[in-house]
């Protein structure tokens, strides 16, 4: 069965054209209704494609505010080939502020390569699978660590087997120019829109730019700039890269025990802040129970040296609740 998902708007036409990807959904309120994706497409002729999405998480803001600003400013003249840009890849998350959807309750980064006949959510990951992947060689996934988590900002590429591969990635996350760039150790791949763009052999770069479910105008700034010169990057905008104040340091998450994990349900107490230097031995939290007083806090220890990459948000944590991610800078 063939998707039922249907573009408003001619993916190979020239020009820049803004409209939505139409997705059937019969429910109480619209019996014959539809789900209508925002999309924009920039396409000037033969040359690289590159596909940008933001909110794969709905309660993710960077990449929205970055790609609903380039989707309004972006020149023709200055581009070759073609950008396909979705704002809000899980728009029926990103409307109601949430990690996944309120319609199926699934988690778009855990269902790749999604489903032709299936829920809402898998079948727009099975038409960005099938159709809209393969007309483009990049790919930028904008994230940020949502309502739950907060990250210091960075750009991240993958280890692969193909090394060739793996290269160009690296260097199109450099070209990102995030404050941080690394090469990320996922906890669960299974599933995940990285996996499968990276499967089909694309050059593909991931972020975490913030969290705490709102953005900043350092974060968003950085997410613009890095759009900007991820297009330079990948041949398909014709302008100079915005060059940050500093060059980007690169970390790496590859030692044991880099996630910390809460083994409590409680009242956390952060005891380091997102980019502190960390020793072995070093308290970086307490958990208090909250169920009565006088109780002495569990307290937490950094099992490896480095710097605090990311941290639990907001302050009540449960077990099992990711608490810190611990980092080694490689090179500054």
């Amino acid at each position: 069965m063939a998707n039922p998902i249907a573009a408003t708007i001619d993916l190979e036409r020239d020009g820049v054209q803004h409209g939505f990807l139409q997705i059937p959904h019969s429910r109480n309120d619209s019996a014959w209704g539809s789900i209508m994706l925002p999309i924009t497409v920039a396409k000037n002729g033969a040359g690289p494609g590159a596909i940008l999405t933001g909110a794969n998480h709905g309660d993710e803001y960077e990449g929205p505010i970055a790609l609903h600003h380039l989707a309004n400013t972006i020149d023709i003249d200055q581009v070759r080939g073609r950008v396909i840009i979705i704002p809000a890849m899980n728009y029926p998350a990103f409307q109601v502020a949430d990690r996944v959807s309120p319609i199926d309750q699934l988690n778009m980064n855990r269902i790749f390569p999604g489903k032709a006949k299936g829920t809402i959510t898998q079948l727009i990951a099975d038409y960005i699978t099938s159709t809209l992947l393969p007309m483009c060689e990049f790919v930028l996934d904008i994230h940020s660590g949502g309502k739950t988590l907060e990250f210091l900002p960075f750009a991240a590429y993958h280890e692969l087997d193909d090394k060739s591969q793996q290269q160009a990635c690296e260097a199109a996350t450099l070209a990102f120019a995030a404050p941080y760039y690394l090469s990320l150790i996922e906890i669960d791949a299974a599933g995940m829109y990285d996996t499968q763009a990276e499967s089909m052999g694309k050059v593909f770069v991931s972020t975490e730019l913030g969290g705490g479910g709102t953005s900043s105008p350092h974060t968003a700034g950085v997410a613009r700039r890095g759009v900007h010169n991820f297009l330079v990057h990948a041949g398909i905008l014709d302008a100079k890269p915005i060059q940050p104040g500093t060059a980007s340091i690169k970390l790496d998450m590859q030692q044991e025990n880099a996630y910390v994990f809460s083994q409590h349900d409680g009242l956390l107490e952060p005891c380091v802040s997102l980019g502190d230097t960390v020793q072995k031995g070093d308290i970086i939290a307490r958990v208090y129970t909250t169920e009565r007083t006088g109780d002495k806090p569990v307290e937490y220890l950094a099992e490896s040296d480095g710097i605090i990459l990311g941290r639990h948000f907001p302050s009540l944590i449960k077990i099992g609740d990711f608490m810190n991610v611990i980092a080694q800078v490689v090179q500054r």
